[in-house]
């Protein structure tokens, strides 16, 4: 147990749901101040999000349908590490190329993140794919409708500023990107 003053203690924990994808995992906790009461929270394999350039600096957008919020969403290729994937890259790798039919000379990380840590234990890791060509066809999931949607950077950016784009791994990646990367993609 953590010896921070804030720190909660786990008594119990055990799977409430799981189905593929995730669990939800539920957990009678000790509170700072003695008090005991249950915390329900999403359990995930950590997961990959790619910024993906190709060589004339478009980068390779996907258009997928999101059942949750009932509409097309304009994004990147994101995905799950499978217990197949040797590293972080490998699995970007395999997302970028599944999802969008293509494949990077070089990926590089850009950051890495909790981005729900207050009802889930995810952890998404960030990569910039260069030079990325078309090499296949997309090998998409049953439960995937995605289209590629190659798309100036700066197009991209003026969405994001926009509030057209609402996926918050994609408003972080380019965000993030464009903050902290000087290179001209």
């Amino acid at each position: 147990m953590s010896s921070d003053p804030l720190a909660w203690e786990t008594l119990e924990r055990e799977t409430a749901y799981s189905c593929p994808g995730f669990d939800v995992v539920n957990e009678t906790v000790r509170l700072p101040d003695g008090t005991e009461t249950e915390f329900d929270y999403l359990s995930e394999p950590a997961g990959v999000c790619v910024l993906p350039f190709r060589p004339d600096g478009d980068v390779v957008c996907i258009e997928e349908w999101r059942q949750a919020v009932s509409r097309v969403n304009r994004g990147l290729p994101v995905g799950t590490t499978e217990p197949d994937d040797d590293d972080l890259e490998a699995a970007a790798r395999r997302e970028l190329a599944e999802e969008t039919g293509h494949e990077a000379d070089r990926l590089e990380s850009l950051v890495t993140v909790e981005p729900t840590n207050g009802i889930a234990d995810s952890v998404l890791h960030f990569f910039v794919a260069h030079d990325c060509r078309p090499t296949g066809d997309q090998q998409l999931d049953p439960d995937e409708s995605i289209r590629v949607e190659p798309t100036p950077f700066e197009t991209l950016l003026e969405a994001v500023r926009a509030g057209e784009v609402r996926d918050g791994r994609t408003v972080l990646a380019v965000s993030y990107y464009r903050l902290f990367d000087s290179s001209d993609d």
